[in-house]
């Protein structure tokens, strides 16, 4: 295996463990966004409450959710690593920057760190508080037939020991989901000003971090042709860098507006 270590370690290897790692990441922001857009829709979190407990739950999202989570770090850390190597390398810095660099390229670490502290902020507001602490339950009944849902908040005393119970009442044609009410907790976090202020300028560290970013996995991987490079460009700017980050910024101004 000593040709793997040799591989991995050259300068080439390093930033192709860059490239694979983000890109794996991008991936996970896409369906990440897919499963919070059900926060947009006027059921009282019932489809969103109900996409929680499966993502938390369900075996192999589990597992995926832990090697993302062992991704996030490493290529948040190896970014770092490999900026202080160039820096190292180049220890007086240019005089002048090409005109053909970016703002994002010149500033990758910078913008990582950033949205290394975003994402501990947000994971500690989440997925911490759902895990761990005692959120509200919430009880819903939806009708088989017409698909109509009846929403009713638990009592602050209620309390269980998985995080959704299932109950179906075939006589009455009803079925009924008591869960943790995670969708009220985002709710509340977003009535505040200033962590939505932190999550819009988050979105914005991330849609500079991934113009840059998409592109230049794909160079690093070898995908460089006049034919591919274009939509490989497209694909970055127009559905990473903005439509990506749009979506999840739009989500604290929707219940800071509400």
């Amino acid at each position: 295996m000593s040709w793997l270590t040799k591989t991995l370690t050259s300068s080439i290897g390093k930033k192709v463990l860059m490239s694979l790692t983000g890109l794996f990441l991008c991936t996970f922001l896409l369906v990440h966004l897919i499963g919070n857009l059900q926060l947009f829709k006027d059921d009282g979190g019932y489809a969103f409450n109900k996409y929680a407990v499966f993502m938390t739950t369900f075996p192999v999202i589990k597992v995926v959710s832990y090697v993302n989570y062992a991704l996030i770090l490493f290529h948040a850390f190896w970014g770092l690593y490999l900026e202080f190597q160039n820096r190292q390398a180049r220890p007086v810095r240019y005089a002048v920057v090409k005109n053909s660099s970016t703002f994002s390229s010149r500033n990758m670490a910078i913008l990582g760190t950033i949205l290394l502290v975003y994402i501990v902020v947000h994971m500690g507001d989440f997925w911490y508080k759902f895990h761990n602490e005692p959120l509200p339950y919430v009880q819903y009944t939806e009708n088989v037939t017409t698909g109509e849902v009846v929403t009713q908040k638990m009592p602050e005393t209620y309390t269980q020991e998985v995080k959704m119970v299932e109950m179906v009442n075939e006589a009455a044609g009803t079925r009924t989901y008591v869960v943790k009410d995670l969708y009220e907790q985002v709710g509340i976090s977003f009535k505040s000003p200033l962590l939505v202020i932190f999550y819009i300028l988050g979105m914005i560290a991330v849609g500079y971090h991934l113009y840059h970013g998409f592109q230049s996995a794909f160079q690093t991987l070898g995908w460089n042709h006049p034919k591919y490079t274009p939509l490989v460009k497209f694909i970055g700017t127009w559905i990473f860098a903005i439509a990506i980050p749009l979506g999840f910024a739009a989500m604290p101004i929707y219940f800071f507006l509400q």
